[in-house]
């Protein structure tokens, strides 16, 4: 089976997995970093389910970049973009010495930023479809297609078996926009204060440099193993 093939196939897989959720009733919403490698997701599923929510979580740390190729992305795709954030103010957000929190526990500056604010969106929905691949790390490398959240639903993975090599010969043939980040050699584009630029390995090594920390904790506390 050559490339285009496969690629083809993955989109009739999503196809019919979309519309497995739409006769069951299910609703459903995507979520998204809004980095280059997110874009064939959001170009597939914008086709499918061109009503369905995106949901981006604004930490309030991200480049300015980031956030501009947010937009340019949801008029691209005419996607309904929707920015969740943290309800704890970053006023309170500091530790003892008045520093925020991703200078001493990282850990709990995604809880607070990240995972706390996507959980009553699990409340919500039925599906959450966001866009881990394999290939990334190896908490990703468990996971299923279909898994539960801790609240009783389902997480979609639509691109859990796509390679980077898939994921940019579809950016490539569609002719897909870039994040203004890639060219200044970013690779995996997270918060500013955690992301620097790669210089071996894994396309997340930039993420939380010099610590043992490799997910935020989206794909590691709301998930049900």
């Amino acid at each position: 089976m050559n490339l285009n093939t496969t690629l083809e196939d993955r989109k009739v897989g999503t196809k019919l997995r979309i519309e497995e959720f739409l006769s069951a009733g299910k609703s459903f919403f995507a979520s998204s970093s809004f980095q280059t490698h997110s874009l064939p997701m959001l170009h597939v599923l914008g086709q499918l389910a061109p009503q369905m929510p995106v949901y981006f979580i604004q930490t309030g740390f991200h480049f300015p970049e980031t956030l501009r190729f947010r937009d340019e992305v949801a008029e691209a795709f005419n996607l309904k973009v929707i920015n969740i954030e943290s309800q704890v103010p970053k006023i309170q957000q500091r530790n003892s010495q008045g520093n925020f929190y991703f200078t001493s526990d990282p850990d709990y500056c995604c809880f607070l930023n990240k995972t706390q604010p996507m959980q009553p969106l699990l409340d919500r929905y039925d599906v959450w479809i966001n866009g881990v691949r394999a290939d990334q790390n190896a908490n990703r490398k468990s996971l299923n297609e279909i898994e539960q959240t801790p609240q009783g639903g389902l997480r979609y993975h639509p691109m859990l078996d796509w390679t980077k090599q898939e994921i940019w010969r579809y950016i490539n043939e569609n002719d897909l926009p870039r994040h203004p980040l890639d060219a200044q050699g970013y690779v995996s584009i997270g918060c500013e204060p955690c992301t620097v630029k790669p210089s071996v390995g894994d396309e997340r090594q930039g993420r939380w440099l010099g610590q043992s920390k490799t997910e935020c904790g989206l794909h590691t506390e709301l998930i049900s193993k």
